[in-house]
């Protein structure tokens, strides 16, 4: 390469390389975001809770979900990409979301390398990519199942399937390499995925309406955005505004929410997943265009999810299986399928809820993007709650089993079986999706933690860690946040490196707390410039040894639902902090825990619990328990109003199926 050659490419990359240093979702230089994430390698876990978890996430999740994704006789994912690459023979075996689920474990090892730097996992990637390369047509197409199947037939059709996943692996591929550059530096990948949505733009110019419709369970929308965003280049985000702006043009379904064109919807009606995916990449889009129909629609279906559709633990998807009594949009007079979707409006089941553990992720996902574009911290409570529990639920607490669904309960007598339902195991095999998923979320959450603003840095969520970032004004800030959260509300920063000049440190108040104090070297702040929007800011010319001390009151506070919740009408559910707290059976193994009553003046203990290699804050109370009662034969009977004392332990909800095939509950009667 000439000296010329060599200037031209420096500066071809150059925009990239200022990007090195942003989160996984890069809004520095969105025009209607406040807040940009810190960068993926800025935060360190130090000790606490989510230390903990990483540490598990790195040591076990992560080795088994690779060595699960690159096996030849467990997960054919990875191997579908070694044939379509000509490297083996065979045929495609899986689901045709499987390449998703590859690009997903990808971005995970991803995000443990920017914060480990382990060699071995540069190895990993530099070598699957290599496969990826090679699979890739010359035209960008990338899809292992067409591909694989268009060398034997001849057959050169696209998107000609309705529950074709090919724009959703794409998207993920799209996300796993804006990652995978921010982790190393590295554009092999990117420039796969640069490759991959050129065919995109190709396709859809000429791509008939029903054909750019079959493009389920959108994660293009994010991935699409995020490329724009690292590459600059405009036409990947032209290319999303396009796609927004055809939904819902031709016949669609609340299976994939697109009944209707989506600045016309009104509520959430389809697959949880979807709608979520949905959400997320059109907040996504707002940021960059500030098309202010988008963000209309946007308020509205947040509040119809928030609150009338998602669970008390951020969970979302209350169905297996359902149907839309609003009919289709040319037949009204007609019902249509469902599937692991939202319900209607407070259809909220326990027993048979859904809540995959991917759609949950989705609402971290959409709500994490309306807070950038915000700064409200309604949006992080989202954030938070959902990530403590309807989240973590989905993995065990040794990082070695998982699960699709999520319930708010589960009882041996249930009378039927449902799919997906029971413990958690290694590997799903019909529909492993959340394994990945999950992986890279927790391999993530340091990104969640943090982020920065034209008025100073946010801290948005609480857990030992290091911060060293560049705030907008330039200045360098390093930050240790020492705490026991979420068991304990007393949360200490020190800050590491002095300021030249005064900053603002805003400081998350969280929605679930009524009472707090804030101390800056021993004192209350005077210095207060800011309490809106959920959070307390304080400016000063921060130096080093600065001691900031944050006291969250943690009270335990028994939730009721809307009484349109028919399902828990008259029944509460235990919090205490972020953390929803369920009652197994292994905690009451001689009775009936369904017969277990929560009294409305229980005095509450909290007491460390062991659970699978983890301890945990347990609580515990005297309830009432009703006395032993046959059902069989019967389906009414009188009341059974025998009552007496029982002291009962509940876990956290995110904790429950590690100690073997349980029964548990979330919601409890309540007895006033």
């Amino acid at each position: 390469m000439n000296h010329v050659s060599k200037l031209l490419c420096c500066i071809m990359l150059s925009p990239l390389s200022l990007l090195a240093q942003n989160g996984l979702v890069s809004t520095g230089n969105s025009p209607k975001a406040a807040l940009n994430s810190v960068g993926i390698s800025n935060v360190q876990w130090t000790n606490g809770f989510w230390a903990e978890r990483f540490a598990v996430c790195r040591d076990a999740m992560l080795p088994q979900l690779w060595q699960t994704y690159t096996s030849k006789d467990i997960c054919f994912s990875f191997q579908n990409f070694r044939v379509a690459a000509g490297l083996d023979t065979g045929r495609f075996r899986g689901p045709s979301f499987h390449d998703g689920d590859f690009y997903k474990t990808l971005e995970a090892v991803a995000a443990m390398y920017a914060n480990t730097k382990d060699a071995k996992l540069e190895v990993w990637m530099d070598e699957a990519i290599a496969v990826i390369g090679k699979a890739q047509k010359a035209d960008g197409y990338i899809y292992t199942k067409n591909i694989i199947e268009q060398r034997k037939t001849g057959n050169e059709k696209m998107f000609d399937d309705q529950l074709s996943f090919e724009a959703y692996n794409f998207g993920h591929l799209m996300t796993a390499a804006c990652v995978h550059y921010r982790a190393t530096g590295k554009t092999t990948l990117l420039n796969i995925a640069s490759k991959a949505a050129d065919f995109l733009i190709g396709f859809y110019k000429s791509a008939t309406p029903e054909q750019a419709r079959n493009a389920i369970c959108p994660s293009h929308y994010m991935g699409l955005t995020e490329l724009y965003r690292t590459t600059q280049r405009k036409k990947y985000l032209d290319l999303v505004v396009h796609l927004i702006n055809i939904r819902g043009t031709v016949e669609g379904t609340d299976d994939n929410s697109d009944r209707a064109p989506f600045r016309d919807m009104q509520k959430i009606a389809g697959h949880a997943v979807r709608a979520n995916y949905l959400l997320a990449g059109v907040a996504d889009v707002y940021a960059e265009t500030g098309d202010a129909s988008l963000l209309t629609t946007l308020h509205r279906l947040w509040n119809n999810v928030i609150l009338s559709k998602m669970y008390v633990t951020g969970g979302c998807g209350a169905l297996y299986d359902g149907v839309s009594v609003d009919g289709t949009s040319y037949k009204p007079d007609t019902v249509q399928k469902v599937h692991q979707s939202y319900g209607r409006d407070f259809q909220l089941p326990n027993l048979t809820a859904h809540n995959e553990t991917c759609a949950n992720i989705g609402n971290v996902l959409w709500n994490w993007r309306m807070f950038l574009l915000t700064g409200e911290s309604k949006y992080t409570d989202i954030v938070e709650l959902a990530l403590y529990n309807s989240v973590l639920s989905g993995v065990s607490l040794d990082g070695g089993n998982y699960f699709y669904t999520n319930p708010l309960a589960a009882s041996d007598r249930f009378p039927y079986h449902m799919r997906w339902q029971g413990g958690r195991i290694p590997y799903i095999s019909k529909s492993n999706c959340c394994p990945p998923n999950v992986v890279r979320t927790i391999a993530e959450v340091s990104s969640y933690m943090y982020s920065i603003g034209e008025k100073g840095l946010y801290i948005n969520m609480y857990g030992g860690s290091q911060l060293s970032t560049t705030l907008q004004d330039g200045q360098q800030l390093i930050l240790e946040q020492q705490t026991n959260y979420p068991w304990q509300g007393n949360i200490t920063f020190h800050i590491k490196q002095s300021l030249s000049k005064s900053a603002v440190i805003f400081f998350r108040i969280p929605g679930w707390c009524t009472k707090y104090t804030l101390l800056v070297n021993g004192k209350v702040p005077h210095n207060v410039v800011d309490r809106s929007n959920g959070y307390i800011g304080v400016k000063s010319s921060w130096q080093k040894g600065d001691k900031i001390e944050l006291r969250l009151d943690m009270p335990v506070t028994l939730l009721e639902s809307n009484p349109l919740v028919e399902e828990t009408r008259g029944q509460v559910t235990v919090k205490r902090g972020p953390i929803v707290y369920c009652l197994e059976s292994a905690d009451l193994p001689q009775h009936n825990i369904f017969d277990v009553a929560i009294p409305a003046s229980a005095v509450w203990q909290t007491k460390p619990l062991a659970i699978a290699g983890s301890t945990v804050t347990a609580l515990t109370t005297t309830a009432k328990l009703k006395a032993p009662q046959t059902w069989s034969n019967a389906l009414y009977q009188p009341l059974n109003s025998q009552l007496k004392a029982a002291a009962v332990t509940l876990i956290p909800y995110y904790a429950w199926a590690n100690r073997g095939k349980t029964e548990m509950t979330v919601w409890m009667p309540v007895v006033r």
